[in-house]
């Protein structure tokens, strides 16, 4: 009998052993989705003027995307994109819900869908289907309703935070155990939150995603942090950015230190992957308004265009991998990848199974992380934009070195980019490349034609006189720019 015993128990520990050894396997996985920041916002992309030693240390220790896209132009989009693995267009969130309008212009644009539909499976609830924790924290802005929030949605903790940055302005919703210190900044909280979620999951696989509200407008930081960008434009005799916006990264950069140090603290660096991206590009200042000087946020040069736009200053941002195991550190690519990458990205390192009745857009960036150099098995990425914003109406494809964009405002423009030559789209070379852009609007109209996108339609009640106003698309009143509340008070003192 004892022989036997002892075959048992062997098993039985190879069985545990076997498990263990999966587990081991399966990273924890944090990704921080900032707002509104822009592709050259942080040191190790070329801000020179924005003390960022933390996030530039993620990309001394890991992987620096240059070529890397937000899914959208503006934010729900983003987000519909990530959570989903798919283009946004397929799912009808194609502008920030709930949008706004100009019901005078030359087209009417199409109503964004509301909120991330629940039969949507998500990437919370993959990574819980492959045996993770699941956390998020911040903005969500995938509809308001309960039903809609990240508890419905595969995440174990919801904690989404609405207000904005300065102490005694936000508050999680809903019932929480999480309330702010009085003079806590917010990005301080959201940290604070996160180290929380960190330690109660720290003995299993968890995945967290960390949204903060930072660095949106309306402009807001401590001000000794202002204080010192203040002191500086003025030795350097610039502009921009806005001192108060600069100090607003710093803020961030400070947010991300405090997750890293936490995961170090508890020994779990090398088997924890930290992403750091952005949800669409950066702002120069406000859609409806840009004569006051607190609304001129950013210079995004090189870069064209801003958020809202299909240019690349509203589409490309910075993406930072850090995970040991799989990435060499300080290693740079410039392989064409976009947000709705994560999704595949995220199960194919969990060991999971992506749903198989839910079309997947993206593919895993495994390949890339583990060779700078590897190519992605596709063509071509995709954009569609049917509102007006920053600029017109528009759908864009880049196919490798190629860009396009095509507006949808009626006028057949098209704009054409040797873009791997040319970021700051400088050179429109639609005119002399006329089979190129032959080629470029078909396949990017058979791409529309697949996702089913939502197209605009031509306004019967197109006004030259009015086609400037903007209009609310939760009152269906007019958007009153001029008289619109100015921001509050931009800074706090300590």
């Amino acid at each position: 009998m004892r022989p036997l015993l002892l075959t048992c128990l062997a098993m039985l520990f190879t069985g545990l052993l076997g498990q263990s050894a999966q587990a081991a396997d399966q990273p924890n996985i944090i990704l921080i989705f900032i707002d509104d920041m822009g592709w050259k916002d942080v040191g190790c992309y070329g801000n020179d003027f924005v003390d960022t030693p933390r996030i530039d240390q993620l990309a001394a220790e890991g992987m620096k995307f240059t070529d890397f896209y937000a899914a959208g132009a503006v934010c729900s989009p983003t987000r519909c994109a990530v959570q989903s693995g798919q283009n946004q267009a397929r799912i009808g969130i194609t502008d920030f819900i709930a949008g706004h309008w100009r019901p005078f212009e030359k087209v009417v644009t199409p109503r964004p869908r509301r909120a991330l539909p629940l039969d949507c499976f998500t990437i919370g609830e993959a990574m819980q289907a492959a045996g993770y924790s699941t956390g998020y924290v911040g903005k969500w802005h995938l509809g308001n309703a309960a039903k809609f929030q990240p508890d419905q949605q595969g995440y174990d903790l919801s904690a989404v935070i609405g207000g904005p940055h300065l102490p005694g302005r936000f508050r999680v919703q809903g019932q929480s155990e999480y309330k702010p210190r009085k003079d806590q900044y917010r990005t301080d909280f959201e940290a604070d939150i996160c180290i929380d979620f960190i330690n109660k999951n720290k003995e299993e696989p968890f995945f967290l995603m960390l949204s903060p509200f930072a660095v949106h407008i309306p402009l807001g930081a401590m001000s000794d942090k202002v204080e010192k960008y203040r002191k500086r434009a003025e030795e350097q005799n610039i502009e921009l950015p806005n001192p108060i916006y600069a100090a607003m990264i710093e803020h961030c950069d400070d947010m991300v230190g405090r997750i890293v140090d936490s995961v170090d603290e508890l020994g779990l660096t090398d088997n924890t992957m930290i992403v750091f991206t952005s949800d669409n590009g950066g702002l120069i200042s406000r859609y409806d308004y840009r004569e006051a000087a607190d609304d001129i946020v950013a210079d995004l040069s090189p870069l064209k265009g801003e958020k809202g736009s299909l240019h690349e200053g509203g589409i490309r941002v910075p993406l930072i991998v850090k995970y040991p195991p799989l990435v060499k550190a300080g290693s740079v690519t410039a392989e064409p990848a976009i947000s709705y990458d994560f999704y595949p990205t995220f199960v194919d390192l969990a060991g999971g199974d992506l749903p198989q009745n839910q079309t997947i857009d993206g593919l895993s960036l495994k390949p890339v992380l583990e060779n700078a150099n590897a190519q992605l098995a596709r063509n071509a990425l995709h954009w569609h934009y049917p509102h007006y914003h920053h600029d017109r109406p528009a759908s864009a494809i880049r196919e490798r070195d190629w860009k396009l964009i095509e507006y949808l405002d009626g006028s057949g423009d098209v704009e054409l980019y040797q873009i791997s030559e040319d970021i700051g789209e400088t050179n429109n070379l639609a005119a002399e490349k006329n089979g190129r852009v032959w080629d470029l609007t078909k396949k990017l109209n058979i791409w529309r034609e697949d996702v089913q996108a939502m197209m605009p339609l031509p306004n019967k009640g197109y006004d030259p006189e009015r086609a400037h106003e903007w209009w609310n698309t939760r009152n269906n009143k007019p958007v009153d720019s001029d008289n619109r509340k100015r921001f509050p008070p931009t800074e706090k003192d300590l």
